[in-house]
């Protein structure tokens, strides 16, 4: 039986204005889109459709019906127990950036593959890429330090016509670098865009993969813990964790800082933003932003910086996009 039917806002009003994941789920329209969804699609305990987000399975195809519904991607696929990431929070980084561009252009967001875009670990699933080429027709570049990575999203942009002028994947072929050995000489970025691993072992990526399940009401065998959205070590852990990879990241924009416009990364933990605004503060950006976002009850922030003044910056704008 049922229990009794909860009410859920038609809207996520807290997701970004022009995010397309702002309704709810429409199952029937998914499974319209994407047939393979509909063995995943149950009635759950308030009688409402929905997935087994415990199950990454479930949550695979659920992206791949997104991704097919909302951005016209007709392959899309990822290797066993790597990132699976929820797609409205990644669209939401997306379009936040996008309003940070426009701040430099009168307030009209700059479209089309004039706009250069660097995703820092753009994982097998080439999410971001994706979101960023199909709303807004920008130019992306995807570094990642694994190889099968790197291989599993250039066969999604191989794949689908509409993302093979838009996006190439480089390898990053030193481990221990971010931007040196990716950005060449002839490159201009207006953007770049991290999601780091914030997590410093991977004890500790799975006592939280442990708390997400409890959550979810599932039963927790501390000696096999799945993570229903997957990931590799690289993608959700790393010696120091959040806190010491996007000082390393601060670190190597100030060789870059002639370019790239704005560099970015997402920060997960409220702890790390101190740590990051006192490295951008020694590092001679001039202009730091930090931008709030929230997914349902998560609340999360990416922090931006530039070492170009404004006088710079709008130079920057007047040779590269078409004026506002």
């Amino acid at each position: 039986m049922a229990q009794a039917k909860k009410s859920f806002p038609q809207q996520k009003s807290e997701l970004h204005a022009r995010n397309l994941h702002r309704s709810r789920y429409d199952f029937p329209q998914l499974i319209k889109s994407c047939p393979e969804l509909a063995p995943f699609v149950s009635p759950n305990k308030y009688n409402d459709l929905s997935v087994d987000f415990s199950d990454p399975h479930a949550v695979k195809m659920l992206n791949k019906a997104l991704l097919k519904h909302f951005y016209g991607i007709q392959y899309w696929d990822i290797p066993p127990n790597f990132l699976c990431p929820p797609i409205p929070g990644r669209a939401d980084y997306i379009h936040y950036l996008a309003d940070l561009l426009s701040a430099n252009n009168k307030g009209q967001i700059p479209t089309g593959n004039a706009v250069q875009v660097l995703d820092i670990g753009v994982g097998a699933n080439c999410i971001y890429p994706i979101i960023g080429h199909r709303s807004y027709g920008w130019k992306f570049v995807g570094s990642d330090i694994h190889s099968a990575s790197v291989k599993s999203a250039q066969f999604i942009v191989e794949a689908n016509p509409n993302l093979r002028k838009g996006i190439q994947i480089r390898l990053q072929k030193t481990a221990s670098n971010i931007f040196n050995g990716v950005i060449k000489s002839s490159d201009r970025f207006d953007l770049t865009m991290c999601n780091p691993p914030f997590h410093a072992s991977q004890d500790e990526a799975n006592a939280t993969a442990t708390q997400k399940l409890r959550k979810l009401g599932k039963p927790v065998d501390r000696t096999k813990v799945v993570l229903n959205f997957g990931g590799q070590k690289n993608e959700l852990w790393c010696d120091g964790g959040e806190e010491r990879f996007v000082c390393q990241m601060v670190q190597e924009s100030i060789q870059f800082a002639k370019q790239c416009l704005w560099f970015s990364t997402l920060v997960s933990k409220k702890t790390t933003l101190p740590v990051l605004l006192n490295a951008l503060a020694k590092s001679g950006a001039v202009d730091v932003k930090t931008i709030k976002m929230t997914q349902g009850q998560k609340e999360s922030r990416f922090v931006a910086w530039s070492f170009l003044d404004s006088t710079q910056q709008q130079a920057w704008k007047n040779a590269r996009w078409t004026s506002a």
